[in-house]
């Protein structure tokens, strides 16, 4: 009996487990459609403005950019924006934009000597990766002035300040290489992660076997009022981008992993209804096996 009271309690453990589970998901799929309203509406606009501004880049002479924000400096001091999640429970998500960061730091790693010399710094959005990159990573200067924004109902207000101060910190030479690493969202099951140059900005590349490429577009006002005007609210739109993929890939992968748990559990309620249920047949047919014993006995008397 002792050992059905265990499978009864465990039977109810699951059962509880699994209402919460199933709770999550939903929680997680109505801010899933949310999100992911958000992140296919602006995608498109992002985009586009990157391109455009890629290829005015490619008209414009090494070094001659007035606003200063394409020109490329020798890398010595690097700055990683780091978008995770404040909460768990979703799966593999924060582990996985972890790993894109170790990658870029261990050794043979893109920014390898730049840590060893202490000039990584690391700006987080989000708690998971900081909790625990700040143990393994002593050599970098974290900055957790922003690590709430991923936890509440966020709009461009929140992120361009923070664009703005890193531009600001590219031009002033307080960085000379900034990257996001994020996770880019594709659908409820499928993240992307990413390692995305924010600045300086990338030129377009030129076609394959065209290595002489070249263009002559007519500006209309000129390139050098289009840069001035456009640069800074694209890098903003691309920033704010990087944060709504994050968020929406936060909550498809939480989604996912919760409807993973709750089928998990039905399997898991199976195994233990069929062992309740041997249990249960055990125990009737012992104290059957008693009782027609001890009738034996008394009709031997």
């Amino acid at each position: 009996m002792a050992n059905l009271k265990e499978v009864r309690d465990r039977i109810q453990s699951v059962n509880s487990t699994q209402q919460i589970t199933k709770a999550m998901k939903l929680v997680a799929a109505s801010k899933l459609r949310r999100a992911q309203q958000a992140i296919t509406q602006l995608r498109p606009y992002s985009e586009k403005l990157n391109s455009i501004l890629s290829n005015i880049m490619l008209t414009i002479e090494e070094g001659a950019d007035e606003s200063g924000y394409s020109n490329e400096r020798q890398i010595n001091k690097v700055c990683l924006v780091v978008i995770s999640s404040n909460r768990g429970l979703c799966g593999a998500y924060n582990s996985n934009v972890i790993k894109q960061v170790i990658g870029l730091l261990e050794e043979g790693g893109k920014y390898h000597k730049q840590y060893e010399a202490g000039n990584v710094s690391m700006l987080f959005i989000g708690k998971k990766a900081y909790d625990i990159l700040k143990k393994t990573y002593t050599k970098a200067t974290l900055i957790t002035d922003y690590l709430e924004i991923v936890g509440k109902d966020f709009s461009s207000q929140d992120s361009m300040p923070i664009a703005e101060m890193l531009m600001q910190q590219y031009l002033d030479a307080d960085y000379d290489a900034i990257d996001i690493v994020y996770a880019k969202f594709r659908n409820a099951a499928m993240q992307e992660f990413e390692v995305e140059q924010f600045l300086p900005i990338a030129k377009a590349e030129a076609p394959e076997g065209q290595e002489d490429f070249s263009v002559d577009f007519i500006f209309e006002p000129p390139k050098e009022d289009l840069l001035e005007y456009l640069t800074p609210t694209i890098l903003k739109t691309q920033f704010h981008k990087t944060i709504l993929d994050s968020n929406a890939s936060e909550h498809g992968a939480r989604m996912t992993a919760m409807d993973k748990a709750s089928e998990n559990a039905d399997e898991l309620l199976r195994e233990l209804k069929i062992n309740y249920n041997k249990a249960r047949q055990e125990a009737i047919t012992t104290e059957l096996g008693e009782i027609v014993g001890g009738a034996a006995a008394l009709e031997s008397q």
